[in-house]
């Protein structure tokens, strides 16, 4: 599997973090700009048919008006009230009538077509706005019961889509109102008013709908009364579509005519109850809409493109300085002791190259030191007791610098994992946890230190393996406080501690385990236990581990492949002991398999500490 490197996985967390980001700003943006373009679409359209709805009702106001001129003339009221034997009668009130009544009523509204009354006596009077009296294929008591069926008797006013002629002529609109003569007491009588629905238009002229929109008018029955004609680019309203519309007054709908779609926006009128509705083609009204998508998508990409291109200078400017901290840590394995070049740089990782290089330092001079020893041992054998102490400081502080690559480089790609998902706080702690083990691991005095440095150590290997596990760990520490202060060797506690992890920990760390350090007094004798409940190790494995400590010998490296990294640590601890102290120290190891492993430092008490054997034990946690 090929493992990415942390400039592309910085590259491809920016982009990821800015494509989501310009993606749901450019998506909600759209969105809740469509929705409010509807809306505000809608709330315009409403407004206007609201105020051509008002036009609408004042010009069928008018209407009504001559309608009251027709029921409050006397002698209209007489003519409902005659003998229909009586022509002379029938031929006084015709002639008065359309002479006095509506040849004025004509004058005073031109736009009327046709007025007529019909009495339940089967006579009616009617005229035409062309003085002539309108009678040809008209039957007066056909149309009264016709008439009578759709006009209340309360004497509210009616419109219907309807003509005398009864043809369906679609443009021909009929007010009609219920009439009762002078003596009686309910309504004996029809008056109508014939209007053609074309001056309705004149109305709605004004009105912008652009290159798409029309209108049309249903009765309150959702009857088509009018629709503009003679526009070929106007859609088909099937009767589907205007009963859909009919249903939802005072609402908007989006129909789909003629494969295109249209918003519909109606409102009822409270005067006539005929719905008033505008229809606008759906893509006119999001053309707007349209300009600012295209307007996102190229501020987006020119976004993206700068954006990723800061990305890429800044995961360069984080990445560059750690690959050259890799590179010079792998020529340093090779024995190449090369120091780098910092550039100034006064951040973390200045910092944590600025410890390597004086590490580097250290380990060249320490090799220097090693071959002076060696031209020493060789010059004078006077100085053996001298040399032979030299050789074995040395031999500790070159001991005392095999500090485990693979630690360091996990560390590092731990920060590097940091660096992409995480603030700066946790790269600062990390990288001041492991300046730290670097400076405390370069130390090259022999003077013991006390438990509590090594502690100290410890805390901050388990500060970095903190982030490097992703989870918090404690360890017991039992140690009486009279006991902190104890000699000890450097670089004991912390390998025993990595060796848990790698070893008894293999298959994770699991809420039940834990580690304990203590230690006690046992004749002239200090000892220190780390012990843990991990996977332990088998008879035949804690054989081998005993007889390679029996050796008192160094790790070998590039020999056996059991002891590698693990073993390594176990045995440079107990050869350290041995070195300081004396062979008769060191370490040895207890374990179980499956139960857990103890492994024990033996020291020798410093003299005038007889105090130290006060067993009050204080408990303490370390993360």
């Amino acid at each position: 599997m090929m493992r990415k490197s942390l400039s592309g996985k910085l590259f491809a967390s920016f982009l990821t973090v800015i494509v989501l980001s310009l993606s749901m700003v450019g998506f909600i943006s759209y969105f809740q700009a469509s929705e409010a373009l509807d809306k505000s679409s809608e709330k315009s359209i409403a407004q206007v048919i609201r105020s051509a709805s008002y036009q609408t009702d004042l010009y069928l106001q008018n209407y009504e008006k001559a309608s009251d001129s027709i029921l409050s003339y006397n002698q209209v009221k007489q003519f409902l009230d005659m003998d229909p034997e009586d022509n002379y009668s029938y031929y006084q009130y015709t002639n008065d009538i359309q002479k006095y009544l509506f040849r004025s009523l004509f004058i005073l509204y031109p736009q009327i077509n046709l007025m007529y009354v019909i009495g339940e006596h089967g006579k009616a009077i009617s005229d035409d706005n062309s003085n002539q009296a309108y009678s040809p294929q008209f039957h007066p008591l056909e149309r009264y019961r016709f008439l009578s069926k759709h006009t209340p008797d309360s004497g509210r006013i009616a419109i219907l889509n309807t003509n005398v002629m009864n043809e369906g002529d679609h443009n021909i609109i009929t007010m009609v109102r219920r009439v009762r003569g002078v003596s009686s007491y309910r309504p004996n009588g029809i008056v109508a008013i014939e209007f053609k629905a074309e001056d309705l238009a004149r109305i709605w002229e004004p009105l912008d709908l652009g290159q798409g929109g029309f209108f049309f008018i249903m009765d309150e029955f959702g009857k088509l009364l009018y629709r503009p004609e003679g526009n070929e680019n106007l859609p088909g309203l099937s009767p589907d579509l205007i009963q859909n519309v009919f249903q939802h007054p005072n609402d908007s709908v989006v129909e789909k005519v003629d494969g295109k779609e249209y918003m519909f926006v109606s409102r009822k009128s409270d005067y006539s109850k005929w719905q008033l509705v505008v229809s606008m083609p759906v893509g006119e009204l999001r053309k707007p809409i349209s300009t600012i998508r295209t307007t996102t998508l190229v501020v987006g990409v020119l976004t993206l493109a700068g954006t990723l291109w800061l990305a890429s200078r800044f995961g360069r400017s984080i990445t560059k300085p750690i690959l050259i901290l890799k590179e010079g840590m792998r020529e340093t394995e090779k024995g190449n002791w090369r120091r780098l070049e910092t550039d100034g740089r006064q951040d973390e990782l200045g910092g944590l190259m600025r410890s390597y290089n004086l590490m580097v330092t250290r380990l060249s001079e320490m090799i220097e030191r090693v071959y002076e020893a060696e031209l020493t041992t060789q010059k004078a054998a006077l100085e053996l007791q001298e040399t032979r102490l030299e050789r074995q400081q040395a031999e500790f502080q070159a001991l005392q610098l095999q500090i485990n690559p693979h630690f360091l480089y996990n560390t590092l790609e731990t920060i590097k994992c940091y660096a992409v998902v995480q603030d700066s706080d946790e790269i600062t702690e990390m990288v001041e946890a492991m300046a730290f083990m670097l400076r405390y691991s370069i130390q090259t005095n022999l003077e013991e230190i006390t438990i509590a440095n090594e502690l100290r150590h410890v805390l901050s290997y388990m500060t970095i393996l903190k982030h490097r596990i992703g989870r918090e760990f404690e360890i017991d520490v039992v140690i009486p406080p009279a006991l902190l202060l104890a000699k000890t060797v450097r670089l004991t506690l912390q390998p025993l501690i990595e060796n848990i992890f790698q070893h008894a920990f293999f298959n994770g760390i699991e809420d039940r385990h834990y580690i304990r350090i203590d230690a006690r007094i046992e004749g002239d004798r200090l000892l220190v236990l780390v012990e843990d409940n991990g996977s332990g190790m088998s008879r035949e494995r804690l054989g081998e581990l005993r007889e390679k400590l029996n050796l008192n010998q160094l790790a070998d490296t590039e020999g056996d492949s059991r002891y590698h990294r693990g073993g390594i640590g176990i045995m440079n601890v107990h050869r350290r002991i041995q070195m300081v102290f004396g062979e008769q120290y060191g370490l040895s190891v207890e374990s179980k398999e499956n139960e857990g492993t103890r492994m024990i430092l033996s020291m020798p008490v410093e003299r005038g500490k007889e105090c130290f054997k006060n067993k009050t034990i204080i408990g303490r946690n370390m993360q």
